[in-house]
């Protein structure tokens, strides 16, 4: 047997690995995440084992023994390492790109180094020295000693303040310095991104149901139970109120705690929230920071400095040393899946990763996913429920539009009379609204009224969007080219945008509201760093009175001033090429709805739609989900869907359309061959029904000039969908005839290719 080794973990590149055999001795005790001794050159150093394997890479007679397991491993990092091998076994992919995930900050960066100035005399000398310097006209150096005499005693001047406010030059503090006068103290410290934060106290009180939850919870640890829990609560219910208080527990029994949250757009209301009970304990993670910030904060976290982190997926592999508790906000969300390979579910990583660590996971939601209410109800996860706001605030006043009806009575306007007449009354009142569209850009796609032409990329089998400034985009590649003045394909003058954006429907909100303040949300609006920050903190303060946005304004915002959200086109993500389609609808209709009402003033909703009598309309407006649940649930066992039964996706990609073609029907031939090898080798009790559906063209056959097909597999048996996986992955590193075609997985994928 053999073990392949990396030998640093923090370095860029982590595709550079070594291979040893293992002694008899140590056959039982060397696994993935093990640290070990190794001969390297004429040295011995340390090593991690990511792979154990019977297949030698070289000669084994050339090939070197393990001198040992490490006794003083980092535990941490070998844990990190056990987790990446569980990742590319249950997800598939190579061990690098599974390493490459769990160990997201490689690269050390630039130390922050901070400088400061203070006295090394005492201030009857250092004003003696300033006396001199006035008689001698030595300006500067007067203004540097005068602020340090007026400072408190033992303070320091930052240097940047002394050679900006005080404009001292460098070689005057120099020159003091090398006189003996003053010293220059450098410090090296952490980047801490939070530390900006001021808020108010943490002065809240769990009401009973809250307290139900955690103590419920709290009761299972000390029986020395490890549970997932699944905590399902309407919005403004106080599930974070829940956490925090769970955190507290963690925090006081001397583990740590991991916060996932579904968007970066949440980071700065929830930090807010935390930072006001935890102080400084607390620090995120994402990628709107600097290489220098991430590197810090996983540092900080390395070495005990903080013991709360808060982020989107990635925060999920912070290197804590005794993690206890890992928190999932709004499990629901899509955002918890990856969308690169390995294309793993951060709900079943953090289950995984919290059994490793003896840690509990807790998942929250007012609109559950079906996969995690259906295993809550069949006693995999325990389910726990807020069925109350907080204070018993009334849950909004829900309506429905028919924008079928609105066109019938003459109203062509995006807006729905209704929702007009209710943005006035906010608009007098000095109450703030929401409007949600998930759409960005001005127009969904160009089309020519006469012929049926739709502008597409050259380049991917999608539609342009237009966008603000003359141009259409490809969403898909980057694609840019200026919006056509008529039809490319017959000429005619009618070729006009389809739907409106985000953008279109601000011009048209301040059209029609001209004494209205407006803000927009959207992925165009916020790509600098502080974006996101600035917006809700200005919506926040009441700078506008209405926010126009996409999918990001309606997770998890907490404004109290907010009594109105309209919904513009409930149905644009339902009738769409995924099973998941309702479910998606009825989760963003019931957080949208959440965000109206959850101050003292009670909320209004509309919802807009040309599909009202849709289960997945009529149940979020009424906010049940018991009977949404129900009717999807059913639909589901109908259709062996997840998480009824299990999916696999494999996805074929090539530049060659051809060898695309060739790999998918090889793929689906092997997958083929080992459903009747195992049919033949099973009584019909014991054997699982494997469907297998394709080859076929993706969703989107091209992107980027790269081909792309899909082969899905269906099964109630989760391993079975894994040895294929593997005959797979074997049989197509094997074949070095198509050079050009990749292959990734996906199980039980959350949107379609």
């Amino acid at each position: 047997m053999y073990a392949n080794v990396i030998v640093d973990i923090s370095h860029e590149k982590l595709d550079k690995t070594f291979q040893y055999s293992i002694p008899d001795e140590l056959l039982c005790d060397i696994r993935p995440g093990v640290c070990v001794d190794i001969p390297f050159g004429s040295r011995t150093i340390a090593g991690y084992v990511i792979e154990v394997t019977d297949k030698p890479e070289y000669d084994p007679a050339r090939t070197k023994p393990l001198i040992g397991i490490k006794a003083d491993s980092v535990a941490v990092e070998a844990k990190l390492i056990a987790l990446a091998a569980w990742i590319r076994r249950n997800y598939g992919s190579t061990m690098n790109q599974a390493l490459k995930t769990v160990i997201p900050v490689k690269k050390q960066a630039k130390e922050q180094v901070s400088r400061s100035i203070a006295l090394k005399i005492d201030k009857v000398k250092a004003r003696a020295q300033l006396a001199l310097c006035e008689a001698k006209k030595q300006k500067a150096k007067a203004r540097l000693f005068r602020a340090l005499i007026d400072a408190d005693d033992g303070a320091r001047l930052e240097y940047s303040f002394v050679t900006g406010k005080l404009s001292v030059s460098a070689a005057t503090i120099r020159a003091l310095e090398q006189s003996g006068f003053i010293e220059v103290i450098t410090q090296s410290g952490y980047r801490n991104p939070v530390e900006h934060m001021s808020v108010d106290t943490y002065d809240k009180v769990l009401n009973a149901a809250q307290q139900s939850v955690v103590d419920a919870i709290e009761g299972d640890i000390a029986a020395g139970l490890r549970n997932t829990y699944l905590i399902k609560g309407v919005t403004g219910s106080g599930k974070t109120e829940v956490y925090m208080e769970l955190i507290a527990h963690c925090i006081q029994s001397g583990r740590q705690a991991i916060v996932l949250i579904p968007e970066i757009a949440l980071t700065y209301q929830t930090v807010m929230r935390f930072f006001a009970r935890f102080g400084n304990r607390v620090s995120i993670i994402n990628s709107r920071l600097s290489n220098g910030e991430r590197y810090d904060q996983f540092e900080r976290a390395k070495n005990g400095d903080i013991d709360i982190m808060i982020g989107p997926r990635s925060a999920l592999f912070t290197p804590f040393s005794n993690l206890g508790l890992i928190i999932i906000d709004e499990e629901h969300e899509n955002s918890y899946k990856s969308e690169s390979v390995p294309r793993y579910h951060a709900r079943e990583v953090a289950i995984e990763y919290a059994r490793m660590s003896d840690a509990i996971v807790v998942l929250g939601s007012a609109t559950p996913s079906v996969d995690s209410y259906y295993k809550a109800k069949t006693g995999v996860y325990r389910l726990l429920e807020l069925d109350k706001r907080v204070d018993d605030r009334p849950l909004p006043k829900c309506e429905v539009v028919d924008l079928r009806q609105e066109l019938r009575e003459g109203n062509s306007s995006i807006l729905s009379t209704r929702l007009q007449e209710l943005m006035e009354e906010r608009l007098l009142n000095g109450q703030q609204t929401m409007l949600f569209l998930n759409r960005r850009g001005k127009s969904a796609f160009m089309s020519c009224r006469a012929c049926g032409f739709v502008v597409k990329c050259p380049h991917c089998d999608v539609s342009l969007s237009e966008h603000s400034g003359g141009v259409m985009v490809c969403h898909y590649c980057g694609y840019r080219q200026p919006v056509p003045k008529v039809c490319p394909s017959c000429g005619s003058k009618y070729i006009s945008g389809f739907k409106a954006g985000t953008q279109k429907i601000e011009a048209m909100v301040a059209k029609r509201f001209p004494q209205a303040r407006i803000l927009r949300m959207d992925y165009d609006t916020t790509r600098a760093k502080d974006a996101y920050e600035k917006i809700l903190q200005a919506f926040s303060n009441h700078e506008a009175d209405i926010l126009i946005g996409t999918q990001m304004i309606v997770k998890g915002h907490d404004f109290s001033n907010v009594t109105l959200v309209g919904v513009l086109a409930a149905d644009m993500s339902l009738h769409v090429n995924d099973f998941h389609a309702a479910e998606r609808t009825f989760a963003l209709l019931t957080q949208a709805a959440g965000r109206a009402g959850r101050g003292k003033l009670p909320g209004n909703v509309v919802i807009q739609t040309y599909d009202p009598d849709h289960y997945a309309i009529r149940t979020a407006k009424e906010q049940d989900y018991e009977a949404f649940y129900d009717k999807e649930i059913e639909y589901r066992r109908l259709m062996n869907y997840p998480p009824v039964w299990n999916m696999l996706l494999v996805h074929v990609t090539s530049p060659d359309e051809s060898e695309c073609s060739s790999m998918a029907q090889q793929v689906y031939d092997i997958a083929l061959q080992m459903i009747s090898h195992t049919d033949e080798n099973q009584s019909p009790d014991d054997r699982h029904l494997i469907q297998l559906i394709g080859p076929a063209d993706a969703t989107i056959a091209k992107v980027n000039d790269i081909y792309r097909k899909v082969i899905y597999m269906k099964t109630s048996d989760y391993a079975a969908l894994i040895s294929i996986k593997d005959v797979i992955e074997q049989a197509v590193k094997a074949d070095t005839a198509m050079k050009h075609a990749n292959i990734s997985f996906d199980f039980n994928p959350m949107s379609g290719f």
